[in-house]
């Protein structure tokens, strides 16, 4: 007997939980929320779910509304007898609290997993974590997938010469050398020193990049200052041209402006995020939809999704 599956979305990531169910074949369930005037809410399902596989689709970007409405979500999915629930999550909030970098502060990844776990998940889907251990603070199968798949294939379509592929950090450098690795190209590496979040204080190259076609390589991208920062570098190092791709478009702060002022050619991302400014003309949107969707359907037969990691 072929199980059931139903597939919901948090409010703030219907837009892509609609692309996501149309890949995989279905539409989305049917919900609804409750405001109450103080703004508490609560989902409700409106089909059965017992027995069923549930499917919820919700990136944990701030504000912690759309993390709350996962939980609720999970909750409900459980109290109604599903059988399996799936956390698919996007872009995974709080990713960047992955460990006590000083004293006296919480490893919120860790206390994110707890949660989905508490709620009810049985299974976690996501998309480039921000530090892949946090698979380990998860006692549940996470499948860990990467927008490589989809960056990669349309890196090809530009058909660059002389293509060398940056990292904006020495954290990055490994995803760096996996990119370069399929692409066929050079790597450099940005040595950035920064004393707190969000500001950095000093920048070099590591490597040559004159004649150079030039793409930046990240997981997020939040204010855009350590970017375009690294593409002045870049440029005034004699490169051709610079591009970046990075997963999620957190583009919080002053971002927008930077991007568009700065000297890069494009901004390559995915939906995972959406976008709260869409006029940015150097600002491409890849959807991760299909991605999505292929792998829920894998999942949910039973079949390996390990052809789906380039990472």
């Amino acid at each position: 007997m072929i199980q059931p599956v139903h597939i919901f979305s948090t409010r703030e990531s219907v837009s892509l939980a609609e692309k996501i169910s149309q890949s995989y074949g279905m539409p989305l369930g049917k919900m609804s929320f409750f405001d109450f005037s103080d703004g508490e809410y609560q989902p409700c399902l409106e089909e059965s779910v017992r027995g069923s596989r549930v499917f919820i689709i919700g990136s944990t970007f701030p504000p912690a509304d759309n993390l709350m409405e996962m939980l609720l979500m999970i909750d409900a999915a459980k109290r109604a007898s599903a059988d399996k629930i799936t956390a698919v999550i996007p872009y995974f909030g709080l990713a960047r609290q992955d460990r006590k970098d000083k004293p006296r502060v919480p490893i919120g990844a860790k206390l994110v997993a707890n949660l989905l776990t508490a709620a009810g998940a049985t299974r976690v889907m996501t998309m480039d974590l921000h530090a892949d251990q946090i698979q380990g603070f998860f006692e549940i199968p996470v499948d860990h997938l990467f927008a490589s798949a989809i960056f990669i294939n349309y890196v090809k379509l530009l058909n660059l010469d002389n293509l060398t592929i940056a990292s904006p950090d020495m954290g990055g450098a490994k995803r760096a050398r996996t990119y370069a690795g399929y692409l066929d190209a050079d790597v450099v590496i940005c040595y950035k020193e920064r004393k707190k979040a969000n500001n950095v204080d000093f920048m070099t190259l590591i490597g040559d990049v004159r004649g150079r076609n030039v793409i930046l390589v990240d997981d997020m991208i939040d204010t855009a200052g350590t970017l375009t920062k690294a593409a002045d570098i870049l440029m005034d190092a004699g490169a051709t041209s610079v591009r970046a791709m990075a997963t999620h478009a957190i583009f919080s702060g002053a971002a927008y402006d930077r991007i568009n002022d700065s000297k890069l050619e494009e901004v390559i991302v995915t939906d995972s995020i959406p976008l709260k400014n869409t006029l940015v003309s150097k600002i491409k949107v890849l959807s991760c939809a299909p991605l999505f969707g292929e792998v829920m359907n894998l999942v949910h037969n039973r079949e390996s999704i390990s052809k789906k990691f380039i990472m």
